[in-house]
């Protein structure tokens, strides 16, 4: 006889699952396990897979607002801890961006944004137009100079999500694979194959796929393509990214692409990036794909001459005012959320499993939660005790 399928009885409570297994939803899952709490992740796919492994893995801090700003900030320098403990083939790189300014105009934002971040505490310092070309001698002559921000870093993204959850999984926490979500909230996950897991609370860290989980979230899918090289070492030496490139990725509606490129490990060039919005097809568009390969040969000439090996598509999770969700559903205790970072979910990974286990062991967060809670986006429903929780029974306190 078959073994019969566990069903709902058979599973233990928990104090948290976690739904979504790329580099946010490891991150908590090791976050929370880290509180002692009793923590399973589910993920429908591959950990690490996703957009995790669609993206560029660049850590980078950027000052859309104070908010963004803050994050972004905090976990770079959570991401600089944890460098060391990760394995080589993780590929952390500290390359530093550098903002590239194509005329006097950019040369005054590259001055503003210098300005900016100095008087926050990051390195970073300017560059004239022959100081760039000395450092970037495949980049187009003529341009204005640019802005080196010197902390920010590249990784291999999958392999972090990797490694995250087999910490994790070390300090106790479950993993269920394989197998989708249907339903969440209300203290219940429950699973494709019948299952049901309840816990005190559920973490919907499920991406560009979050309201499927949870329906009438504020999130749009939003595609973007990339491209990969052959090997071609020292062909640049940092992320280089051109400072129109903020227009590109606030734009809410339109189509947009901006030049994007970076040194791998490997010795490729990793080369971005687009956006789009009404796109539920991941099939690589050669239109879209040809204009975001010229705006990169408009300022790297050179990449003429390179061969490309591989394209892609991945999909972003985008909110209205380009912050994630970071906390309590205002109309479910049990539901809270970690998602909608957009094109920083590599960057703030750490910092958002850092807010969520502050917030739901009860302890204080090293930066303002305020700016990235959902409630700014439901201010119509009613405010439930989620927003204040209790802290959770740990193991040493209850065996599952």
């Amino acid at each position: 006889m078959s073994a019969k399928p566990k069903h709902a009885a058979t599973e233990p409570t928990y104090d948290a699952v976690i739904v979504g297994g790329g580099i946010v939803g490891t991150a908590c899952a090791l976050a929370l396990a880290r509180e002692g709490l009793r923590t399973a992740l589910v993920e429908q796919n591959t950990i690490g897979g996703g957009a995790t492994a669609s993206g560029m893995g660049h850590i980078v801090v950027l000052d859309g607002s104070e908010a963004q700003f803050a994050l972004s900030r905090h976990s770079q320098k959570l991401w600089q801890e944890l460098a060391p403990k990760l394995p080589a083939s993780a590929g952390f790189s500290q390359t530093g961006t550098l903002w590239v300014a194509a005329d006097d105009d950019e040369i005054s934002e590259a001055k503003r944004k210098q300005d900016y971040l100095a008087a926050r505490g990051v390195p970073c310092r300017l560059l004239s137009a022959s100081e760039l070309a000395a450092q970037e001698p495949h980049l187009r002559s003529g341009l204005s100079g640019g802005l080196m921000v010197e902390q920010d870093a590249v990784v291999f993204s999958p392999v972090v999500a990797d490694y995250l959850l087999r910490e994790a999984l070390a300090l106790g926490a479950t993993l269920y694979s394989g197998v989708t979500v249907t339903k969440l909230g209300h203290g219940e996950a429950r699973l494709e194959d019948g299952r049901v897991l309840r816990a005190v609370r559920l973490v919907n860290a499920a991406g560009a796929g979050a309201p499927f989980c949870t329906p009438g979230l504020p999130i749009q899918k939003r595609k973007g393509h990339l491209a990969i090289t052959d090997r071609y070492p020292g062909f640049v030496r940092s992320q280089l990214v051109e400072l129109g490139y903020m227009k590109s990725a606030h734009a809410v509606s339109a189509d947009s692409v901006a030049f994007n490129v970076q040194p791998r490990p490997t010795g490729q060039l990793l080369i971005g990036s687009s956006r789009q919005y009404g796109r539920e097809d991941g099939a690589v568009e050669q239109a879209m794909l040809g204009s975001m390969l010229r705006r990169a040969l408009e300022y790297l000439p050179a990449l003429a001459g390179c061969n490309i090996v591989r394209t892609w598509t991945g999909f972003r999770a985008a909110t209205p005012d380009k912050l994630p969700l970071i906390g309590p559903m205002p109309d479910d205790a049990s539901l809270w959320l970690a998602t909608g970072h957009e094109g920083l979910g590599i960057t703030t990974a750490l910092a958002t499993a850092e807010l969520l286990a502050a917030a739901l062991s009860g302890t204080e967060a090293t930066i303002d939660p305020t700016p990235y809670l959902p409630e700014r986006f439901f201010s119509t429903l009613p405010i439930t005790s989620s927003a204040v929780p209790a802290r959770l029974s740990t193991r040493s306190e209850e065996k599952p």
